[in-house]
């Protein structure tokens, strides 16, 4: 296999800075990726700070660091630091988005056909309980949200644009930004679930023109489970209400009036994992230094070489969608469920994961897919771990 370009990612330096590279290969980088030695290194630097001198003078201590966090992931998507909410997950971030609005009978949510779970589930539950309708918008011909089938179905009864800018099912990747103008244009608000996005390719929420971003650490950023982030556009927060809220939210003025914390900052819990933060901002960091420009184009070109040579071997079927496609791939092996593949793969030390149908049902039942493998491309990922990779779905596939 040639070497693909990649002239600004020293591959050697981001290996030998992977500790996990030397245990796994790691394709699972759409689930959870390999922590950097400088993220690992701020987590256990803070666990050992608490350790000896409590959580709440460790915290304290590193107020300026933490700040910084806030810093680093607003220079990341292009926002201010006032517009980000550091919170524990992606499904809180967009939790606390999508549940600050209001929804009434007859409103409009318009979202995309290959909408995450977790999301659609929300959707749902706000429509039965408020009387909204959730609508996915119809595909264009390479599979991603039709644009054009948006702005046409626009009226005054939508109250919500909501749709995954990466799918967790695949390598397709929304026009975010398109949609965002069509938002723009009828000031509708749009809330973009990145949570797949980012940390593979660079974001600008100007240039997408979203109003509410979620996110989260683990997977394409490098950083610790158990961390995550909202961005909120600082001109939306009159139009939300947060949940739910506490005393790092707001503070409590008189017997019967609360204020609600400056900036996206309301839509925080006073429970900080204060370790993870710090190795987020550390994972944020080290991104923003490899530069996601650079990033964005060595995924996609080991992806792309990867959906080329699956698609040539006998029984393999590569599924991704889309006129962009990232560092998703996703395949299925003839005579051979998903989850067998996984496993065999995870005993030849290669790590992948499935998608089924549950986690985005209206675009697998569509395709008639129950599920397939998802294997998910990072820049410290070698073209010899891709070779490996290779040699054994090859073999899986002449033994099925």
């Amino acid at each position: 296999m040639d070497e693909l370009p990649s002239p600004a990612i020293d591959i050697e330096r981001a290996r030998a800075q992977t500790p996990g590279c030397r245990e796994v290969v790691n394709f699972n980088n759409c689930g959870a990726a390999l922590m950097p030695a400088p993220v690992v290194e701020a987590v256990k630097a803070h666990l050992d700070l608490e350790a000896r001198i409590g959580g709440y003078e460790a915290e304290d201590r590193e107020a300026a660091r933490i700040a910084r966090v806030y810093e680093s992931i607003a220079r990341l998507v292009g926002a201010a630091p006032d517009e980000i909410a550091l919170v524990e997950n992606a499904t809180v971030a967009w939790n606390m988005a999508f549940f600050a609005m209001s929804f009434a009978p007859g409103d409009r949510i318009l979202t995309a056909r290959a909408e995450y779970a977790s999301n659609y589930l929300n959707y749902l539950a706000t429509a039965e309980r408020t009387g909204a309708v959730v609508e996915a918008v119809p595909n264009d011909a390479h599979g991603q949200v039709d644009v054009d089938a948006l702005a046409a179905g626009i009226d005054g009864r939508v109250k919500l644009i909501a749709i995954t800018h990466v799918p967790t099912n695949g390598g397709l990747v929304n026009p975010a930004a398109a949609v965002g103008r069509v938002a723009r244009k009828h000031g509708i608000p749009y809330l973009l679930d990145a949570c797949q996005s980012v940390g593979q390719m660079p974001i600008d929420v100007e240039a997408i023109g979203c109003d509410m971003l979620s996110a989260t650490g683990r997977k394409y950023l490098r950083g610790p489970r158990g961390t995550g982030f909202l961005y909120v556009r600082r001109s939306m927060l009159k139009r939300l209400t947060p949940p739910w809220i506490d005393l790092r939210a707001a503070e409590w003025t008189a017997p019967d009036a609360y204020e609600l914390a400056p900036g996206a900052r309301r839509f925080e819990n006073w429970e900080f994992y204060v370790a993870g933060i710090l190795g987020l901002g550390a994972a944020v960091d080290y991104a923003l230094d490899w530069g996601l420009e650079a990033i964005r184009d060595r995924v996609q070109g080991l992806a792309a070489d990867l959906r080329e040579r699956l698609a040539a071997i006998p029984g393999v079927a590569v599924h991704d969608l889309g006129r962009e496609k990232c560092g998703i791939v996703t395949f299925t092996v003839q005579g051979l469920e998903p989850r067998a593949v996984v496993d065999a793969l995870k005993a030849a030390g290669i790590a992948t994961s499935t998608s089924a149908e549950s986690s985005t049902l209206l675009d697998m039942r569509s395709r008639g897919l129950a599920s397939v493998v998802r294997a998910g491309m990072h820049y410290y990922n070698s073209e010899e771990e891709a070779e490996r990779f290779i040699a054994a779905v090859r073999r899986l596939a002449a033994g099925a």
